[in-house]
């Protein structure tokens, strides 16, 4: 069984039953078909089904052979996933230059945060037209307006079909953005206690996002259960960090909030 770091609460904290402190708490969670980062075994003999079954039989597992992945192609057909080479387009397509200059992304910089890029449903008479055009959902945040934009792309003619604008509304984050939320706390007074259970953890110092596995969750405000600091998240992209330890244990960081659209930390109440 894997030892629970302990720190400064001296207190042992496993599982979901996690008690929030004033530093982040290094926490063992145990995930299905991983009995720990540091448990090669998942929790058996350390031997893959195949195996077990090859011994049995007096005899060995051959040798894996690694192929190519297919090639794609440029262009799929019908309900087939969109290929790269479409994203891609996709992307190049839904935005002028004069609106991709407009918009900001998490980091600040020109042009919006990439979010996703989905097939589009078919109109309703095209279900089983064999020769229905392509199109693409191209998802984007604009940090400048906190706006979400949706615009759907037809890969066939290259127009922009339409485009739809939310506030308020948070889809899940991007790898950029929970990458951004963990640079923002590492570099906060706040982040002292994460930084303090990594080195606990590795004995190494914790100065950069690349050194951590991360998750999270959207944080929408609550009246009157946070500060009024984070009155504004649901308007405001707000985050929760899950961070990992790298082949190590987690750290429990839920306590604290990343307001993204204001690059701050915030500690909730409790």
């Amino acid at each position: 069984m894997r030892t629970t770091v302990r720190r400064h609460l001296g207190k042992v904290v496993a599982g979901t039953a996690i008690a929030v402190a004033s530093t982040a708490v290094m926490v063992a969670i145990t995930l299905p078909g991983t009995a720990g980062a540091d448990d090669k075994t998942g929790g058996g003999t350390g031997q893959s089904a195949a195996q077990t079954a090859a011994d049995g039989a007096g005899g060995s597992v051959p040798a894996g052979v690694v192929e190519a992945a297919p090639d794609e192609g440029e262009k799929g057909k019908g309900s087939d996933p969109l290929t790269d080479d479409e994203m891609k387009r996709a992307e190049q397509l839904a935005f002028s230059r004069q609106a991709f200059n407009a918009a900001q992304n998490v980091e600040g910089e020109r042009g919006p945060q990439r979010l996703g890029v989905e097939l589009a449903a078919p109109d309703a008479g095209e279900l089983d037209a064999p020769d229905a055009p392509r199109r693409a959902d191209v998802t984007f945040y604009d940090y400048k307006t906190d706006t979400v934009v949706t615009k759907t792309v037809n890969l066939d003619t290259g127009k922009v079909e339409n485009t739809g604008t939310q506030r308020g509304v948070q889809p899940p984050l991007s790898v950029d953005e929970q990458t951004e939320a963990a640079r923002v706390l590492i570099a906060d007074p706040l982040g002292a206690g994460l930084k303090g259970d990594y080195k606990d953890a590795t004995g190494k110092e914790l100065t950069s996002p690349d050194q951590l596995e991360l998750s999270s969750m959207v944080y929408h405000s609550v009246p009157g259960a946070q500060p009024a600091a984070l009155d504004k998240c649901g308007e405001h992209r707000c985050v929760r960090l899950l961070p990992k330890v790298k082949n190590g244990p987690w750290i429990d960081a839920r306590s604290f909030v990343i307001d993204l659209s204001a690059g701050k930390v915030v500690k909730l109440n409790g």
